[in-house]
């Protein structure tokens, strides 16, 4: 089975968020979904990982942490580390993590939301899989942080994948966790088909 070839670009989105209350915030970059993520997204061979963030503390953090893995001491003492943080980039808006990869690839990216909630146009990561293949566009798939993506937010994307769902009816993992999960569900060698 051939491995899916599609132009893949992650968005980890602060803003706009809910809180715990229904409030739309700005939430805090972790230093855990900086690592953890950019590893990941480095392994299914993504192309770019964004940090959407419009507070300017928080893209000087990005920045600092980037930088000392990429061009510091840290790219000297942890390659491996180096390598996953070379996906990284950071953006203050949705709209222009779209709008740079339409100036890259010629083309609007197809943007899929992922939500720990199921929505009656959600798609399955099989029929995902399908689109990955068939669709020439290139994909950008957003995760939300804090109590997960706005309703505007989610309207404005062309998917929301199915949530990820384990044996029980506990969901409620970290963005890192869904993040490896979902990228595995979508970009994997299909190993269990052989």
């Amino acid at each position: 089975m051939k491995a899916i070839e599609a132009d893949v670009y992650l968005g980890l989105v602060h803003n706009p968020i809910y809180n715990k209350l229904g409030e739309v915030i700005t939430t805090t970059v972790t230093n855990y979904d900086l690592h953890d993520i950019s590893r990941a997204a480095k392994t299914y061979e993504i192309e770019q990982y964004y940090i959407i963030n419009n507070l300017k503390s928080q893209q000087e953090l990005v920045e600092r942490v980037h930088e000392y893995w990429t061009g510091g001491r840290g790219a000297d003492y942890c390659y491996n580390r180096h390598q996953a943080f070379s996906v990284l980039k950071i953006a203050s808006e949705l709209d222009e993590v779209k709008d740079k990869i339409e100036a890259e690839r010629g083309q609007k990216p197809i943007v899929v939301a992922t939500d720990a909630k199921e929505y009656a146009n959600s798609v399955s990561y099989k029929k995902m899989r399908e689109y990955l293949n068939d669709f020439e566009r290139p994909f950008l798939i957003i995760f939300g942080t804090g109590y997960g993506l706005t309703e505007e937010t989610l309207a404005e994307c062309d998917y929301i994948l199915d949530p990820v769902w384990g044996r029980g009816d506990f969901n409620h993992l970290s963005v890192r966790s869904a993040a490896s999960i979902i990228l595995d569900r979508l970009l994997a060698l299909p190993w269990w088909e052989e």
